[in-house]
């Protein structure tokens, strides 16, 4: 009569001769390999992980980063990664300059480079080095306010006020453009800017007002 598998003698771990049956053989060689091979490859492979990639910059600390922003330098100890909008804002304490959706759709964080509109919450300060940036606290004189400024005061371009300094920063550069010549074309080109309270007829009004003043100057 034959015995079921589980009481076989070298499946129980008990060979016949009373030598070590080949399941625990292959158990004790297994265990041995593993840990006379398994370091040495470990630590080859990661040696060779760590060669082949790539240094990354926002693991890479901080570095010197040397802004022109409204006509005065500023040296500064940045991370590569931090955004123009978060060195105004934290490091330099220009909070004029205002973060909306943090993801470049609303406008709000609109300042100048050169005198082209970009949205500062994506763009690395490391990218605006040798370049003269314009936020809204630099559009002043002294006491004296920017025609933009004056034609949103008197149009009453604003309600809540947040997104007011990026608009009147895009409707500078708008009308510097040439893009504010009718009403339809400065709705056009200043639709990446957006008010949430809806005050667009006077935010029309006022950039329709300063270029026309620049028309006729």
């Amino acid at each position: 009569m034959s015995l079921p598998n589980d009481q076989l003698p070298e499946a129980a771990g008990t060979p016949p001769n009373g030598g070590p049956s080949r399941r625990s053989f292959l158990k004790q060689s297994g265990g041995i390999l593993g840990f006379a091979l398994v370091p040495p490859i470990a630590d080859q492979a990661e040696a060779i992980a760590d060669k082949m990639a790539p240094p990354s910059p926002i693991l890479s600390g901080q570095t010197n980063v040397s802004l022109n922003i409204n006509g005065q330098a500023k040296n500064l100890r940045l991370e590569p990664r931090t955004t123009l909008l978060d060195t105004l804002r934290e490091y330099l304490d220009l909070t004029g300059t205002k973060k909306g959706c943090d993801h470049g759709q609303c406008g709000a964080c609109t300042v100048l480079v050169d005198g082209r509109r970009v949205n500062a919450c994506l763009t690395l300060a490391v990218m605006s080095q040798g370049k003269q940036i314009t936020t809204i606290e630099g559009l002043a004189k002294g006491d004296e306010l920017h025609p933009m400024q004056e034609a949103f005061l008197k149009h009453d371009g604003f309600q809540c006020g947040y997104c007011t300094p990026g608009q009147i920063m895009s409707g500078v550069a708008c009308v510097k453009e040439g893009h504010a010549t009718t009403d339809d074309q400065a709705r056009e080109w200043m639709s990446g800017n957006i008010c949430r309270c809806g005050a667009y007829p006077n935010i029309l009004a006022a950039v329709r007002e300063v270029a026309g003043q620049q028309a006729k100057g």
